[in-house]
């Protein structure tokens, strides 16, 4: 039982370690694509353009989830306690977000790895979340202070 335990903390060490680089790198990447198109985009000039930014900013996220939670579901593969990837990613992605639909288990010797991602994803997707309202927030100053230029500026 106890060795079980440490096998199952071991392993999750691994993967949350795996997951939160996975995520800083994914969110750097992310910021710097928004900032290298931002200029063009200028998210700030229309309600369009601000949603379409939004949209790019999701979908960003989205991708950056589903490599962690293909981690995990890679990880329960080579651990052998699912037979097909299918199977795997679903349970991970259940797992994940917290979820937990129960009508796909994993044994008991892993369940503790099973809760653990449990954990990662739900610290990830805050950090998702935050991230989001930050980049809300800044497109909010940009809009402002690009109105008050146009308001300052002489006709």
């Amino acid at each position: 039982m106890l060795r079980s335990m440490l096998e199952s903390l071991f392993v999750a060490a691994i993967l949350i370690t795996l997951t939160v680089i996975i995520h800083m790198v994914g969110l750097v990447t992310l910021m710097g694509f928004l900032r290298a198109r931002s200029s063009r985009l200028r998210p700030f000039h229309s309600s369009f353009r601000q949603g379409a930014f939004i949209v790019l900013i999701v979908l960003g996220l989205v991708v950056i989830h589903f490599l962690e939670i293909l981690v995990y579901a890679g990880a329960y593969r080579l651990i052998g306690l699912f037979e097909f990837m299918d199977a795997a990613l679903y349970y991970s992605t259940s797992a994940f977000t917290t979820l937990g639909f129960g009508d796909v288990e994993i044994n008991s010797h892993w369940r503790l790895l099973g809760a653990m991602e449990g954990l990662n994803g739900f610290l990830l997707i805050g950090w998702s979340t935050a991230f989001m309202i930050s980049v809300i927030g800044r497109m909010r100053t940009m809009e402002t202070d690009w109105l008050d230029q146009l308001r300052n500026s002489p006709d």
